[in-house]
């Protein structure tokens, strides 16, 4: 009998996770606490977008969570971290300067535990490294913020001892180093600036694009434990994806897309439950564990592409961008809440 459990690498990325979540609420907070503290209209203006794209990448953090498949909780010393910072942010002991400080290092600490996460993703499986590809954004993001707080800092340090302005062209040396930084890792550190949040097709699809490498994974592997872990990770996915979609989605869809079409979305998830159970019940040493596998995966094919040809077609057609990103947002929500219902949670 297939057990679900997560293996131990899973578990600590879970973790991980959850620290960069922790640490991306704190660092908001932090830039929020800054921006009350600051009258330099330069560096509020700076701060301002630093601030607005870093809420925007939380969504994001939270995305790669959910999509992920495993919920961890930070750990004590982050936890215990997070509460020091935040008092020596709101207090009067530490300078303007020293606070900026303490706010690059958060940057660059985040920074090298997203790439460092990407890479463990990519050692893990490709099915992980399909769940994290959105980090990506996020991690050169925080290393082009590193260079605009180090403009701050030589602006706000020099007015502290000399009571004079910096010079003045820092700013136009710390936008050559970002661009500099942006031709070395492509335009991935712009090109989030202006980039609308996830629509509820770009999540879905996200979901079908992992849940078909790990099919991939599990078909070609000999290994009993990894054959084991494939799918323990395919049962968990695609029930809290029908779920969630049950939930927020088809409902919805109700409105502009046939009747008959949605009521066979609904069935071929509940069949894909019953298949996932008998499956559970099969030692993966048997001969029909792989073949039960394949069907499963052949039923789950024609029902992404009814989704991906057919009601993505219906959701741009009837839904304005901000109604598609809502949706999204609910999707997202009712994912994590499925998840973590199943006890999805390292």
């Amino acid at each position: 009998m297939v057990v679900t459990l997560d293996d131990t690498k899973r578990s600590a990325i879970a973790v991980k996770l959850a620290d960069v979540k922790a640490l991306q609420e704190l660092i908001i907070s932090n830039e929020e606490t800054l921006l009350g503290q600051i009258n330099d209209s330069e560096i509020q203006k700076r701060l301002q977008e630093m601030l607005d794209s870093d809420r925007k990448n939380l969504g994001v953090i939270e995305t790669v969570i959910v999509q992920y498949g495993i919920q961890g909780e930070p750990r004590k010393v982050t936890q215990e971290l997070i509460e020091k910072t935040k008092q020596m942010m709101q207090g009067s002991e530490l300078s303007l300067y020293d606070k900026f400080a303490q706010h690059e290092l958060l940057k660059h600490g985040q920074a090298m535990t997203g790439i460092m996460l990407h890479k463990a993703a990519q050692v893990v499986g490709a099915d992980v490294d399909i769940a994290f590809g959105p980090l990506n954004t996020v991690n050169f993001e925080n290393r082009a913020h590193q260079e605009q707080l180090k403009g701050i800092l030589e602006q706000v340090g020099t007015r502290e001892l000399t009571g004079k302005d910096a010079d003045q062209g820092l700013w136009a040396r710390v936008q050559d180093a970002v661009a500099a930084f942006s031709g070395v890792v492509g335009s991935a550190v712009t090109q989030t600036s202006d980039k609308k949040d996830m629509n509820v097709q770009d999540l879905i699809r996200a979901d079908h694009s992992k849940v078909n490498t790990l099919f991939t994974e599990l078909l070609q592997s000999d290994n009993p434990q990894k054959i084991q872990e494939y799918f323990g990770q395919i049962y968990k996915d695609l029930l809290a994806h029908s779920i969630a979609e049950e939930e927020v989605v088809y409902p919805r869809v109700r409105a502009f897309y046939p009747e008959d079409k949605v009521q066979e979305l609904y069935s071929e998830q509940a069949e894909f439950r019953t298949k996932l159970d008998e499956i559970k019940a099969i030692d993966p040493s048997n001969s029909q564990f792989k073949d039960k596998v394949k069907q499963l995966m052949d039923a789950v094919g024609d029902h992404i592409r009814q989704e991906e040809f057919d009601m993505f077609t219906a959701i741009r057609n009837n839904l304005s961008s901000d109604q598609s990103e809502q949706m999204a947002s609910d999707f997202k929500a009712a994912k994590a809440k499925a998840q973590q219902e199943m006890g999805v949670v390292s």
